[in-house]
């Protein structure tokens, strides 16, 4: 009889284990679907708040959500046609004139100066040759690249992918309460107030602080392809992108806008322009850390400042940019079930 019990517990236990592998496997193979619903299940989440908004102005459900799909849509489809192909074009010719401006440098003054000031420790003029080498050469670029196929077949990818969060965005923002709804029914009817009460909550302080983000970023993305195009900045469409891009990224996507901008632009168009976009982000970042920032953010999430950074580098470390974008609202949900609920329930014992 024990015997008979240690071979079952065994074979229980193998199939036990060989399911979790198969679990693990499965997930594993549909990563990139689970990420393409949990990033437009995010977004939903931040459209949430426009939907209520316009409820509030006596619009009906229906209107509400139709005039929120269609207005997104229109976003959509207007960033597609009118932006996407001018950066396009704009990312072709850095990228086809990139070595030139390299091997440019060695007759820029700012760079004889620093040639002086450090020419006995390194040869600057002979770095600058040897990148410009670099960059000349086709089978290194086509390294970097990943090949002519690998360059294709990603930006299918990252198309395909988008037309795929946008679809499922919009699909979310239309269910979204019955999905909520249907969630609450597995929940004890005891406690279920408790729980949809702290679910709204969490869902609406998600949205906001999606909305704030992106705001965020969109504003840091406007701003500096405008003062780009005052100063006569090159490749202003492509360096505003990617300044929204990075401000995307919570704490450090500002900083990395402003060095990455401030860089590119010292190499396209010289110290003077780069000098004048460095300032600019240097007040901007100090406006949008204490004006901006809290206003937008103060009915988002409430956390400790110390959880916020903590959450972000994890969510980074383990997800990238998406897992530091979303780790600052997990993070502020986990802090609000301790509290209204890990702590009521300590102090009653």
């Amino acid at each position: 009889m024990k015997i008979q019990n240690a071979f079952r517990a065994g074979l229980i236990g193998s199939l036990g284990v060989g399911l979790g592998i198969i679990l693990m496997t499965a997930v594993q193979s549909l990563a990139t679907v689970l990420t393409y619903i949990f990033i437009a299940l995010f977004l939903s989440l931040g459209l949430d708040p426009a939907v209520k908004w316009l409820e509030t102005k006596k619009f009906p459900k229906w209107a509400a959500i139709a005039t929120v799909v269609v207005g997104v849509l229109g976003v959509f489809i207007g960033v597609l046609f009118a932006i996407v192909p001018a950066m396009i074009d704009q990312m072709v010719s850095l990228w086809t004139h990139l070595p030139a401006e390299i091997t440019q440098l060695q007759t820029q003054d700012w760079i004889a100066f620093l040639d002086k000031q450090f020419g006995d420790v390194v040869d600057i003029n002979a770095v600058i040759a040897e990148i410009g080498k670099f960059f000349s050469d086709p089978a290194n670029i086509s390294k970097i690249a990943g090949g002519a196929l690998a360059v294709g077949v990603g930006l299918a990818n990252a198309i395909s992918g988008t037309l795929i969060v946008v679809i499922l965005t919009l699909y979310f923002t239309a269910s979204l309460q019955l999905v909520k709804d249907t969630v609450y029914k597995f929940v004890p009817k005891s406690r279920r107030d408790n729980f949809i009460r702290m679910s709204e909550e969490i869902t609406g302080g998600v949205g906001k602080y999606v909305v704030g983000q992106i705001s965020l970023a969109v504003l840091n993305g406007f701003l500096a392809f405008l003062v780009l195009t005052l100063i006569g900045g090159k490749q202003a469409l492509l360096f505003g992108f990617l300044a929204f891009l990075f401000a995307l990224i919570p704490l450090v996507g500002t900083v990395l806008s402003w060095i990455l901008v401030t860089s590119g632009q010292l190499l396209l168009a010289g110290p003077e322009t780069a000098l004048i976009i460095c300032i600019y982000f240097l007040i901007y970042m100090q406006i949008e850390a204490y004006v901006l920032s809290p206003r937008i953010m103060n009915k988002a999430i409430s956390i400790p400042g110390s959880i916020v950074v903590i959450a972000a580098l994890a969510g980074g470390t383990l997800m990238g940019v998406l897992g530091a974008l979303v780790a600052i609202p997990i993070a502020a949900s986990i802090v609000l079930v301790v509290k209204q609920v890990v702590y009521p329930a300590q102090d009653q014992v």
